[in-house]
């Protein structure tokens, strides 16, 4: 499943291509057929990401709300010509110069405004959105006893945050996941919520997961950093720091990865 920075990133590159014009909605696989006809010819005015949550506001008063899941997923055809859509594609938005389709998704609906309010207020805090307030993750952190790495996958705890960033932003912190939250300090808790605002964010600027800094990753400058070098623990068969063998165990129904040594229970 897409972590937030990716979509973040579609919210911004998105924008650029279809935001501030009338545009065409359809739906070509058909199960998206009612909605499409209704903003039909509409303006998309902003398009909105929050954690996993992507929300379109049309000038019909209404907000798109799109949820990738496990399987969605978004094709950008830049032309004014666009292909024959391509397998099962829920949504079809054409603009001057540009078609997104998008395949697959979990939720692709659209709704009065209450039903994005009611969404964000189920949410926990976005770190890639400016001026979050941290308080209501900690709050809930310090006051569950399930393990730090179950809440952190939480979207009601923190949204965005998927397994790569779990994995990396707890090994960066030298916090075990399977500490119970109520045990993890303030301090902790604050240096965690910094650790995922720069990795997000990061990962938005890149388009990719990079959580290592260049001079850990042993790869030269101008070189792409390979995927299997762009992590500390995550999917790694020992440590980068320390060499240590990872550990994984199940949390939240993911595999968690961490190091024993740099993350002393």
């Amino acid at each position: 499943m897409p972590e937030g920075h990716t979509i973040a990133k579609i919210a911004r590159d998105h924008s650029k291509l279809i935001v501030g014009v009338p545009v065409a909605v359809s739906s070509p696989q058909g199960r998206f057929a009612a909605d499409a006809q209704r903003v039909d010819g509409a303006t998309i005015e902003r398009i909105e990401a929050h954690g996993k949550h992507l929300f379109h506001r049309w000038s019909t008063g209404e907000i798109g709300h799109v949820h990738l899941g496990l399987f969605g997923k978004y094709r950008v055809h830049k032309t004014d010509h666009p292909p024959e859509p391509q397998g099962a594609v829920r949504m079809r938005i054409v603009a001057p110069g540009a078609t997104v389709d998008l395949n697959g998704p979990t939720a692709c609906t659209v709704d009065d405004p209450s039903v994005r309010k009611a969404i964000l207020a189920r949410l926990g805090p976005d770190p890639i959105k400016p001026r979050q307030n941290p308080q209501r993750m900690y709050d809930k952190i310090t006051k569950s006893s399930r393990g730090i790495g179950d809440l952190l996958m939480d979207q009601s705890v923190v949204a965005g945050v998927g397994n790569v960033y779990r994995a990396e932003a707890l090994f960066v912190c030298g916090i075990d996941p399977w500490r119970p939250g109520k045990d993890c300090s303030l301090v902790e808790l604050q240096a965690l919520w910094v650790t995922i605002t720069a990795m997000l964010r990061a990962g938005v600027k890149a388009g990719r997961i990079v959580t290592v800094p260049r001079d850990e990753s042993g790869v030269p400058p101008g070189k792409r950093i390979p995927r299997a070098e762009a992590t500390y623990a995550y999917k790694r068969e020992s440590c980068l720091r320390c060499g240590t063998e990872i550990r994984r165990g199940e949390i939240a129904n993911r595999t968690a990865y961490w190091c024993p040594t740099c993350q002393p229970v």
